[in-house]
């Protein structure tokens, strides 16, 4: 079945028009402005695949993925059972992959997500859900993968199988090594994909080193094939995988070969593909300001050139001959550029009293401003933007921090243990601390945290921040703890934002009539909390924004430890002297319990202070070689205009 796009087509973020636009594509592909509005689509049409082989008295055989990006799809489907009436009684489905020797009961199990995102919700019948067990008998695997291949096929094999993709390009747990022909099979995972398992099973010791999986084969043999890739951490992998050559260290490439196969992505996802991140190199383009710094950056970067030497023949030969047509020359196009970026660059985050604004990213009233900076994690705060907080304390503003969620779930069980130690041994009759040192002890992989070792965990994050806020002078009063219901749950699993979490950002907010807003754009996050609290914040605006007091509000955004602006986006720089790189370094320190051993490190072994740092100095380097003045580090900021 050749599926019909249209309804794709129609609300894509860049639809692909001329061949020329998409010609270093290889697998077609359709980018949404959102993952939210791209999996309802994507459920539409797996419920329109099921209610067709209904209607033909057949059964639907799909092939069903895990992990974060099939979430929303699930979500529709079920949403789709409940008001629409549509029955997954004719739906017979295949699990991709589990971890081996994981029990189906354990949180962690493919087994126990599938149940919790679709199968407890939809009448589908038990004796039609075929997932990998991982507790088979290490004698029994190979037959156990023979006969799973066998019962596919016994059911006329895959009519749809949805894929997401590992940043190893691997899919299912296909890892690099892949052969295009493999069946269902045990494999060892790479270290990058349990690096990024890493924050479901609270520390990479705890992910399983091998799983099963179906093969590429297996994959490669459905009737359509819907590959989901969300956010900026997949965007490099997605480009050679659409673009690159067939190559097993890319197993996601084989899908080249497969003729009805479509790439759904976010625009984020889809930032590193040639039509997007360099437009001017596939077609003509509309020159909007925002595209021709966008193009001078990068023009500056490719020929290693400041701004101010950029010349007519490298616009000519690098494909932006019509830039140079609508701006003259190449000395006029630069200097606009140079200017542009320098205007960004400013001492005064908060507005340089008494100064001609007009050229300024931040006005000069009022001259002393109520400021709030949402940070999701109880240290986001100092990692992102700790030099401004400083300099806003400085120059005398009204500075207010709030601490959306209260990052329990990030101090290790040792942390804990140690603290409810010391407690216990101020006060030896403690019923408190006898509990959570019990539980602590005697806690297994299947455990949530007690409410208690989440009070103990939630108090040693605030302790930590009230400890760094206080350095760089912020007053207590000043200092709020939102604990937004969405984030606890004792697990990484979070539920959904609700009223009570807007409810809670919109009391603060109103409270202060800030303005100034900062808050973290950072969608990098690799366990999506900055999300959830990013969302919280545009929902509060929605809110509020009829009141007065918004319209003199301005809201900044902020990045975290995983990602920075790019120079062209970047609409406020605030640069650091060496002493504020060295104060901010302080500020981080206060937060112990992430500082060694962090639980959510990610794939860069670098501890987070020293990888700020090293991001705040590249950023300094980036304006340097683009020709402006040469400072020891930049925090970056872009504006959200709601």
């Amino acid at each position: 079945m050749k599926v019909d796009i249209a309804n794709y087509e129609s609300v894509i973020y860049k639809t692909p028009g001329k061949f020329e636009d998409t010609r270093f594509e290889k697998i077609h592909n359709v980018i949404f402005e959102s993952s939210q509005k791209a999996s309802v689509l994507v459920a539409q049409e797996i419920a329109n695949l099921i209610r067709e082989k209904n209607a033909l008295n057949e059964s639907c055989v799909l092939g069903l993925a895990t992990g974060s990006s099939p979430v929303k799809v699930y979500e529709e489907l079920v949403r789709m059972h409940k008001e629409e009436n549509l029955s997954f009684a004719n739906v017979i489905t295949f699990n991709l992959d589990e971890y081996l020797s994981m029990d189906r009961t354990n949180i962690q199990s493919y087994f126990y997500f599938m149940h919790e995102h679709l199968f407890n919700h939809v009448d589908i019948l038990p004796e039609n859900i075929n997932i990998p067990d991982g507790k088979v008998k290490a004698e029994d695997l190979y037959q156990y993968c023979i006969d799973y291949e066998m019962k596919i096929k016994a059911h006329g094999g895959l009519d749809f199988q949805l894929l997401g993709i590992g940043r190893t390009g691997h899919i299912g747990f296909n890892e690099p090594g892949s052969h295009f022909n493999s069946g269902t099979r045990s494999i060892t995972l790479d270290h990058i994909t349990r690096i990024d398992a890493a924050p479901a099973f609270l520390g990479i010791d705890n992910v399983p080193r091998k799983a099963i999986t179906m093969g590429i084969g297996t994959v490669q043999s459905a009737k359509r094939i819907v590959l989901l890739g969300w956010g900026i951490s997949k965007a490099k992998i997605l480009k050679k995988t659409i673009e690159g050559e067939i190559t097993s260290q890319v197993p996601a490439t084989y899908l080249q070969e497969h003729n009805n196969t479509t790439f759904v992505l976010d625009k984020d996802a889809s930032s590193e593909l040639t039509r997007v991140k360099t437009p001017w190199l596939v077609t003509s383009c509309i020159w909007t300001d925002t595209l021709k710094l966008k193009a001078v950056v990068w023009l500056s970067a490719l020929t290693d050139k400041p701004f101010l030497k950029l010349t007519d023949k490298d616009y000519n030969d690098n494909g932006m001959s019509s830039l140079l047509t609508e701006d003259g020359t190449a000395y006029n196009l630069n200097i606009k550029m140079f200017n542009k970026m320098q205007h960004t660059i400013t001492g005064w985050p908060g507005g340089k009293p008494f100064a001609d604004d007009t050229n300024r990213p931040e006005r000069a009233t009022p001259e002393k401003k109520r400021v709030i900076i949402f940070s999701p994690h109880p240290d986001d705060d100092m990692i992102s933007m700790g030099g401004t907080i400083d300099r806003l304390v400085e120059q005398g503003h009204d500075v207010h921090v709030a601490y959306q969620t209260s990052g329990n779930i990030a101090v290790s069980d040792e942390e804990a243990l140690k603290f409810a130690e010391i407690s216990k041994s101020l006060n030896a009759n403690s019923v408190e601390s006898d509990s959570i040192i019990n539980f602590l002890k005697s806690k297994t992989d299947n455990n949530i945290d007690s409410i208690e070792v989440r009070k103990l965990k939630g108090l040693i994050r605030r302790s930590e921040s009230l400890a760094a806020t206080r350095y760089l002078g912020v007053d207590d009063s000043n200092v709020y703890f939102l604990d937004l219901p969405f984030y606890e749950t004792g697990t990484v699993k979070k539920n959904k934002l609700s009223d009570d979490d807007i409810d809670i950002m919109c009391s603060l907010i109103d409270h202060v009539k800030p303005h100034q807003i900062y808050a973290a754009g950072d969608l990098a996050d690799p366990h999506g909390t900055h999300k959830v609290c990013l969302d919280s914040l545009f929902e509060a605006l929605k809110k509020l924004k009829h009141y007065s007091y918004m319209n003199d509000c301005w809201v900044w955004l902020y990045r975290g430890a995983w990602h920075e602006w790019e120079p062209y986006q970047i609409e406020m720089a605030v640069p650091m002297s060496p002493d504020q790189v060295l104060k901010k370094r302080h500020a981080i320190f206060y937060h112990q319990s992430q500082k060694d051993g962090v639980m959510f490190q990610g794939d860069d072994s670098r501890e987070f202070w020293v990888r700020v740092e090293d991001r705040n100095r590249l950023t300094a380097k980036k304006y340097n070689d683009l020709g402006l003045a040469d400072y020891a580090a930049i925090e970056a900021f872009k504006r959200y205009k709601f």
